[in-house]
């Protein structure tokens, strides 16, 4: 992947030291590995992990945005965030593998002098941010490889 075009680029390198990976977005360098039982030396957060955390971290600062934005008094935002493969409600053949869904479990905490209305309006931002939206819309990845 030589040429950005403008577009964001990691670099994501894996060598031999099992699962431990090296992410680097620009200055900033990540460790992702497996847990001990799967096989890794749990050196850092697992992929889904840090899909959890990306989901988590543009959902605060989208609700941030926008309760600085309407001047409401927001203190804190956390959220608590779970992530677990489930069969679908209506799944005729619960043992195929295409049944099972991902399903993340999304609990925000807020804290501030606010109204119900305005509690609830938030919950809705989140569901804007825009790691949330491209969860949730058609995703094209193309792959190459490279033989070096």
């Amino acid at each position: 992947m030589a040429k950005s075009n403008g577009k964001k680029i990691v670099h994501i390198h894996l060598g031999k030291n099992n699962y431990k990976t090296v992410m680097t977005a620009g200055n900033h360098e990540l460790i992702s590995d497996e847990p001990e039982r799967a096989g890794g030396e749990d050196l850092g957060p697992d992929p889904y992990d840090y899909l959890l955390m990306s989901l988590g971290s543009c959902t605060v600062i989208t609700l941030r945005m926008y309760a600085d934005r309407k001047e409401w008094p927001v203190e804190d935002i956390y959220v608590e965030m779970r992530h677990h493969k489930d069969h679908a409600e209506d799944c005729e053949d619960c043992d195929d593998p295409k049944a099972r869904m991902d399903k993340i479990e999304k609990e925000i905490i807020i804290k501030g002098d606010l109204t119900d209305e305005q509690i609830d309006r938030l919950l809705e931002i989140s569901k804007k941010c825009p790691v949330h939206r491209t969860l949730f819309n058609d995703v094209e990845i193309h792959s190459t490889a490279d033989k070096k």
